[in-house]
């Protein structure tokens, strides 16, 4: 079963410096039947001004994941954490007991679009954690690349949560394939370009839940940069 989540349906919020577009109900937008799926609770897709961002505030009990589609983002949180994040690396905030975070835009001159994720930790009261890490596009153009896990396999960065974070890139008429596991589930997310879900098309920002399949099929019509989320 594929259930389809519209780009066009999504939440919006707007303030001026900031144009994001909420796939599950976050901050003012509220929308009871779309809380999350299984260990998924948001997925933000921002696009921040120059010079601009989300002064410091606070999280906790979150697992917290930034991919950085153009531009350069900056963070720092209180747990020490810190860098800038620009295409082709991920970084990981574990914010457990409670940690302060700030986000900017690191250029004065161009705009940053980044994807923010949480996804629901598997137990509270974890002690605050930060990674980052540049995965290899190169990879990814040619298959499926695990950017975070349970266990940190193949370099990926570790969430305390049952779900495996894939990336690909694919150009025009390539397909992949990933097979899931009695059980699971997977939530797919067009970032940019268009791709077919096991024969269903998704459009840039559209999302998909899918359950109840063996095997997760990805079919490009135009390039295409897609993360799959595989949850228990």
């Amino acid at each position: 079963m594929i259930e389809v989540r519209s780009a066009r349906d999504r939440g919006r919020t707007e303030w001026g410096w900031l144009d994001s577009r909420h796939t599950f109900s976050f901050g003012e937008y509220h929308d009871p039947g779309h809380m999350g799926f299984r260990a998924l609770r948001v997925i933000n897709d921002d696009r921040v001004k120059p010079g601009a961002g989300f002064g410091t505030h606070g999280h906790r009990d979150m697992e917290i994941l930034s991919y950085v589609l153009e531009g350069a983002l900056a963070h720092k949180d209180s747990s020490g954490g810190g860098g800038v994040i620009r295409p082709g690396e991920i970084q990981f905030m574990r914010a457990g007991t409670g940690v302060t975070h700030s986000e900017y835009n690191d250029s004065k001159t161009a705009p940053v679009h980044f994807l923010q994720v949480w996804i629901i930790p598997d137990r509270r009261g974890l002690r605050p954690a930060y990674g980052q890490r540049a995965f290899d596009r190169d990879a990814a153009r040619r298959g499926l690349v695990l950017l975070a896990s349970r266990d940190g396999r193949e370099g990926s960065l570790e969430v305390a949560q049952d779900v495996d974070l894939w990336v690909t890139l694919l150009e025009e008429g390539e397909r992949r394939a990933l097979a899931l596991r009695p059980g699971r589930h997977a939530w797919v997310h067009v970032a940019r370009g268009s791709a077919a879900v096991n024969g269903t098309v998704l459009t840039e920002g559209d999302g998909a839940a899918v359950s109840g399949e063996e095997t997760l099929t990805l079919t490009a019509d135009q390039p295409a940069e897609v993360l799959v989320f595989d949850l228990a």
